[in-house]
């Protein structure tokens, strides 16, 4: 309940402070499970993506223990929008499965597939974290480009969130055991999507 209340004070909030424009949000899935996978520029990615999606039920965001080392504020909306903090480097399996088992049951997951944020704002390597989620719990993938005009978030700047049609989960299977060229494929069906989805909007950049 504190979630529908949350997003839309924070989205009044977030528009006086940025102009946002979002571009695709009828490729987002409502009735099932999915995983939403965007680009990593900034700190604050995961409020512009949760506030561009705007409605729904409450997504399970994987984001990094650093997003609670911000500010108060920004702990106490990560906690509250659905933030799982996530140790990177110490083979963090139970927020994976835990990941995986909520998506099964028609949760969404917000993943930021490069793990990290990109220094120069080009696409970094994908990680397999968000393929393996995909694959195991059988659904979508949802490609996602933000995209910060000038290249950086900066106050009142202008920000575009472009949700891009979702990758058949038929196209995401890694086989068993997992396959390595499979999971290069995934990889660059994503870097494809992604990197279309920049093409087609470059006028925001």
């Amino acid at each position: 309940m504190l979630y529908c209340i949350i997003v839309p004070l924070a989205w009044v909030v977030w528009h006086l402070a940025f102009r946002i424009k979002v571009i695709g949000r009828e490729n987002l899935i409502h009735d099932r499970g999915f995983v939403l996978a965007p680009n990593h520029v900034s700190a604050l990615d995961p409020v512009f993506v949760v506030l561009a999606r705007f409605w729904g039920r409450r997504m399970l965001v994987m984001g990094k223990e650093e997003l609670f080392q911000i500010n108060p504020f920004f702990s106490w909306f990560f906690r509250h929008v659905g933030v799982v903090p996530v140790h990177r480097g110490k083979g963090d399996t139970a927020v994976v499965d835990q990941a995986i088992e909520c998506v099964r049951k028609g949760q969404g997951l917000l993943i930021f597939p490069e793990g990290t944020r990109s220094k120069d704002g080009n696409l970094g390597k994908l990680k397999s974290g968000a393929f393996v989620v995909a694959a195991q719990a059988g659904v979508d993938m949802i490609p996602c480009r933000v995209i910060y005009k000038g290249g950086k978030m900066k106050l009142f700047g202008h920000c575009t969130v472009v949700f891009g049609k979702p990758i058949p989960a038929e196209k995401l299977t890694l086989g068993q055991p997992r396959s390595a060229a499979r999971l290069r494929e995934c990889k660059q069906l994503l870097t494809e999507a992604l990197e279309q989805l920049l093409a087609e909007n470059q006028q925001y950049l």
